[in-house]
């Protein structure tokens, strides 16, 4: 768990979003104690930690029912264009198929160009509208 949320912190210094490392450990413990909403997953490179992938569940009448929510996936800064994310995006795939969710949505800022090719590569398309957030 010390690992993930460090990765995360790695994660979030990339974007605009405010990071708090005790929110962030107490969601993932509470993730991973609630299997059904989805799960955290380690990658492995060659028996070291490559980085981390989030499927979560969501709920959408557009998208039929469930679906999944490919809420992180971080590969560390020396792994990456090794196929690490081509590889955990299929897994998100296989996990959103064995789980019967309908669709795999994700949410990429707009000049992660790098990793805007990787969805797109995967089968992503880009939607005519923007998510929005309201804290609670």
């Amino acid at each position: 768990l010390d690992r993930v949320v460090e990765m995360m912190s790695q994660l979030y210094a990339q974007g605009s979003s405010p990071f708090d490392a005790g929110r962030a450990r107490r969601a993932t413990e509470k993730l991973l104690s609630e299997p059904e909403f989805g799960g955290v997953w380690l990658i492995d490179m060659d028996g070291r930690l490559a980085g981390y992938l989030v499927v979560l569940l969501g709920y959408s009448l557009e998208f039929g029912g469930r679906f999944g929510l490919l809420d992180e996936l971080f590969v560390v800064e020396g792994c990456r264009g090794s196929g690490l994310g081509t590889e955990a995006l299929a897994f998100a795939d296989q996990q959103c198929h064995e789980r019967g969710w309908q669709a795999l949505r994700l949410e990429v800022a707009q000049e992660n160009r790098r990793a805007i090719s990787l969805y797109r590569r995967a089968g992503f398309q880009t939607h005519d509208r923007f998510p929005m957030t309201k804290w609670m």
